[in-house]
């Protein structure tokens, strides 16, 4: 039965400590995206254009 104990007193430990790991890697900004918002703006004419020509077409059916 101690041996449950032990075994659940290290996982709450290891728990703890990558929780803290993860918090210090979202305050230096690790997780931050800098290169997808200068992308997306290349790609969001496109999806534009393609919903603008299917509102086209089923204006045109209708």
């Amino acid at each position: 039965m101690s041996v449950i104990y032990m075994l659940l007193g290290i996982s709450i430990g290891v728990a703890i400590v990558f929780f803290v790991a993860f918090i210090v890697a979202v305050k230096k900004g690790q997780y931050d995206d800098d290169y997808t918002p200068s992308v997306r703006m290349l790609f969001e004419d496109e999806l534009v254009k393609d919903q603008s020509k299917t509102t086209i077409k089923n204006e045109k059916t209708n």
